[in-house]
């Protein structure tokens, strides 16, 4: 099993930024992709970022396309998701994702382990 922990959400004014992290514990972090993905009010959850086990490939949703960058930082176990620009529709639970292997999928269904999640709230 792997365990992530996610951390740094909170409330934000539109046009501000935050940044997420997610600590990882239990598998080899190298050998994992990750992936942020988020669930707004009477949403589904959707896809947000993907990083590959290396960290030289990313994948972004087109809503968050130059606003966000997925990081990770291989020495700390650790993946983050800056987030600049932010706007209300923004507002949603993040959770970070894990998956063996290379990895950049954007379906939930290619993700083995799951954070809690942090909460986002972006106000106009």
């Amino acid at each position: 099993q792997m365990q992530l922990v996610e951390s740094g959400g909170g409330l934000v004014q539109a046009g501000g930024s935050l940044r997420l992290s997610c600590v990882a514990s239990g598998r080899t972090f190298r050998t994992h992709a990750f992936a942020w993905f988020r669930q707004g009010p009477g949403k589904e959850r959707d896809f947000v970022a993907a990083i590959n086990w290396s960290g030289d490939n990313t994948l972004y949703a087109d809503s968050v396309k130059g606003r966000f960058t997925i990081s990770r930082d291989n020495a700390k176990n650790t993946v983050y998701l800056q987030m600049n620009t932010l706007k209300p529709e923004d507002t949603a639970v993040y959770y970070c994702a894990a998956v063996f292997g290379y990895g950049l999928g954007q379906d939930r269904g290619e993700y083995e382990f799951w954070g809690q999640g942090t909460q986002v709230t972006v106000s106009s």
